[in-house]
């Protein structure tokens, strides 16, 4: 059962909510039970009559906060993330005089020292910044591939993929840029300078940290064991840190002070020589002048609307902003909050809707420098309308005999499947600052620990983003998306994302900060939350908490999260055609910010999936 229990902090100054307080399990209580009879008899009837609505609506919300607390609150200012030590440096930054983006920075720079598994700066990432004065920012400092990549690097001699080849170790690994991207931000729209943003980081690599028995047993990982450096920094050797003890990171110190002093020396100094050195050691492809030659892209942001609402979101070659704005075009002329939250009706028509943008961001989406992405048409909401008449009300589409609209991309109606997606250790952070400058970030390593590679002597840990490329066209990846020549490996080119840093306005007023890893699911968490809040009327605690379900058009079954619905509900899904597939899958993080309108206090959605995580203000 969920603690209920909300912790203010002294004198009214500090809010936040205490970290460990999920115990794996969520408890619905016998309301979750009573909301699913309403649900079946409604079935039964609905198609006769619509007398219940009213009833059902009452029944819906009182079950669907059945296990949230509250949200953090704070007058002024608001960070929350992962680890609570990352939302303290952010905090941290802010009481100094820092704005959003200085908070930004050293959370993220302190989530690479608290979060190995995700937080990194041998990884990338995307930045989303609104400023209080309604200018939009967005950063993309995805990983690249090396210069040396080609299409054939992870097949053998009969042209198979080789297993792990492009998940573990040297070859994995694509050119980091987290530093540079970070690095820019705090240059362009920060207040601080760099030394005093990373000075947290620096202080918790230096000190140390007590380690979560999630961290304790996470480090244990076998493909850490695999490379030295990694084994000593991380396993201590064989002799495994235990919970609670403390962890420090000497050389990881080091390097971020270096950073803070000339964080040039990454890209093209000494540094980067290392880098590249230790990369190469194992027989990868990286190079110093990879590295010289990355470049941080400033990209034009998605925006959409949705019931009133404006969002913002990632664009290419990020998929997230595009398919997001595709779900809710198509959503947006059903009366989803009349058929009330978890019910089979909403799941029905949201999983229609999930599964027609899944399938055009298989066959449209890449990384924009290489391939022609009809961004436009996809989120045109006449678009959308047209997707929305193929929809049953009361029966699943078939996915692989899904057609699109007629004559919906002038020619373009038949293309290769180009798809691709983090792993799960993806991680996201939000931030609200006193004046109203907001900061979205998703940021990764792609799977946990990335590459596992440790570079010699610097502390910190490489990404295995190349496996976000297809490895072969047409070979399913990890998640069972189907992958084609738009995203395949290729020199210099930036895999495709589904990360979905997002912002949300009403009436040019500041509302919503979201996010989340989760590999694909990553968008349909940020649309779940979203609707949460704006359909069904949940604060931005409870649209976090609640339960969560996915479609990715391939393959063709809505994934839910085990034990989080009703047993009726799960069979009238199936009833209507739907496979189900109950999991106790990484259903990711939302980390997310809601403006209170009536009275600008912020309000902090931690997930409570994640204990050692929190949000926290003044």
């Amino acid at each position: 059962m969920v603690n209920l229990h909300a912790l203010g902090g002294m004198s009214g100054v500090t809010f936040e909510r205490p970290a460990p307080r999920f115990s794996g399990k969520f408890d619905s209580g016998d309301c979750r039970g009573l909301a699913s009879k309403f649900l079946l008899t409604r079935k039964i009837l609905m198609r006769k009559s619509t007398a219940f609505s009213g009833l059902l609506v009452l029944v819906l919300c009182v079950s669907h906060s059945f296990a949230s607390m509250r949200p953090a609150h704070a007058q002024k200012a608001m960070v929350t993330s992962v680890h609570s030590l990352a939302t303290d440096a952010g905090v941290e930054v802010m009481r100094q005089g820092g704005n959003a983006i200085d908070a930004a920075v050293a959370t993220g720079f302190a989530l690479a020292v608290v979060h190995p598994q995700a937080g990194n700066i041998g990884g990338g990432g995307f930045m989303l910044i609104r400023m209080a004065d309604g200018k939009l920012h967005f950063l993309d400092y995805r990983e690249k591939a090396p210069a040396a990549a080609t299409v054939d690097m992870y097949w053998d001699k009969q042209g198979n993929v080789v297993p792990n080849l492009s998940t573990v170790g040297y070859k994995a690994i694509g050119v980091p840029g987290a530093v540079a991207g970070m690095v820019m931000a705090e240059k362009k729209w920060g207040k601080l300078g760099l030394a005093k943003v990373i000075a947290p980081a620096i202080r918790l690599a230096r000190e140390g940290f007590p380690l979560p028995w999630e961290y304790a047993n996470d480090f244990q990982n076998k493909h850490l064991g695999e490379f030295p450096e990694s084994k000593r920094v991380f396993q201590r050797d064989g002799n495994f840190y235990q919970p609670g003890e403390t962890f420090k990171q000497p050389e990881l110190a080091r390097t971020l002070e270096r950073i803070a002093a000339n964080p040039d020396d990454f890209y093209h100094g000494q540094m980067a020589e290392q880098i590249a050195a230790a990369v190469q050691k194992g027989g990868g492809i990286l190079t110093a002048q990879d590295l010289a030659s990355y470049e941080v892209k400033e990209r034009q942001v998605i925006h959409g609307s949705y019931r009133g609402y404006d969002l913002y979101s990632a664009p290419p070659p990020s998929s997230g902003g595009v398919a997001l704005v595709e779900i809710l075009n198509i959503l947006e002329k059903f009366d989803l909050g009349s058929l009330g939250a978890d019910s089979a009706e909403a799941m029905h028509l949201t999983t229609e809707a999930y599964r027609r943008a899944f399938m055009d961001r298989a066959d449209f989406m890449g990384d924009p420098d290489f391939a022609k992405v009809p961004v436009a048409q996809l989120i045109d909401k006449n678009y959308a309308n047209a997707w929305r008449e193929s929809i049953n009300p009361q029966h699943a589409s078939i996915s692989k005999e899904l057609k699109r609209p007629a004559g919906s991309f002038n020619g373009l109606d038949t293309v290769a499947r180009a798809t691709g997606s983090e792993p799960d250790e993806t991680t996201h952070y939000s931030v609200v600052d006193p004046d109203g400058n907001a900061v979205s970030v998703t940021t990764t390593l792609n799977g946990s620990f990335g590459s596992a590679v440790t570079a010699d002597g610097l502390g910190f840990l490489l990404n295995n983003e190349m496996d976000d490329f297809a490895a072969k066209v047409g070979v399913p990846n990890m998640y069972g998306l189907i992958q084609g020549p738009a995203n395949a490996v290729g020199a210099n080119k930036r895999p495709l994302s589904a990360m979905t840093p997002t912002i949300v306005t009403k009436d040019d007023k500041l509302f919503l900060v979201l996010g989340s890893p989760g590999g694909p699911t990553i968008i349909t968490t940020v649309a779940n939350v979203l609707m949460g809040v704006v359909d069904y009327g949940l604060d931005i605690q409870q649209a976090v908490d609640a339960p969560r379900f996915h479609n990715q058009w391939l393959p063709d079954k809505v994934m839910v999260e085990r034990k989080r619905f009703s047993p009726d509900t799960i069979k009238l899904l199936e009833n209507d055609g739907h496979t189900v597939d109950e999991r106790n899958a990484y259903w990711g993080d939302a980390e997310c910010i809601m403006i209170d309108p009536k009275t600008g206090e912020r309000l902090g959605g931690h997930d409570e999936r994640h204990s050692y995580g929190k949000a926290a203000g003044f």
